[in-house]
């Protein structure tokens, strides 16, 4: 016999739980930021695919793909630090800052948010990186400044 019958329905071959209590113990959308949400989108630390070989582009070219590639990222909390971060520092980096900023772009979306809001600590590839320094204190906003998306040129 069932043990109470409001808490089971007895259907032929099956037993259906009436209560929902269970199903609101496990959140399938955590909060960000929040322990189980910073455990369930944890990455492999896998490096990124080889960069697409670009012979002989010139330095405006790149910094135009950079702002570019700045902006449009697929989340709007990576666009939005990536691109004022790009508006405030693309013009005055060397061409190898430049360069490490590409390979830098070449990460998941989510990863470098996380390393540039220091939630995760960074792969051993990026530990001692000035690039990612720069963007960690671009994120922290310091000066408070209301940040918008820069338009494009």
């Amino acid at each position: 016999m069932l043990s109470s019958p409001l808490r089971r329905l007895r259907i032929p071959g099956q037993f259906r739980s009436l209560s929902r209590t269970s199903a609101l113990r496990a959140d399938p959308w955590p909060l960000p930021h929040t322990p189980e949400h910073l455990a369930s989108t944890t990455s492999p630390d896998i490096p990124p695919h080889a960069p697409l070989p670009r012979p002989n582009e010139l330095l405006s070219t790149l910094r135009a793909r950079l702002v570019y590639q700045s902006r449009k990222r697929g989340t709007l909390e990576s666009d939005l630090i990536l691109s004022t971060f790009a508006r405030e520092h693309l013009q005055g980096m060397s061409e190898p800052e430049l360069r490490e900023y590409d390979k830098l772009l070449d990460e998941a979306d989510w990863d470098i948010y996380y390393w540039a809001t220091e939630e995760r600590t960074p792969p051993e590839r990026w530990a001692g990186s000035a690039i990612l320094e720069k963007l960690k204190i671009h994120a922290r906003n310091e000066g408070k400044v209301v940040r918008r998306m820069p338009a494009l040129p």
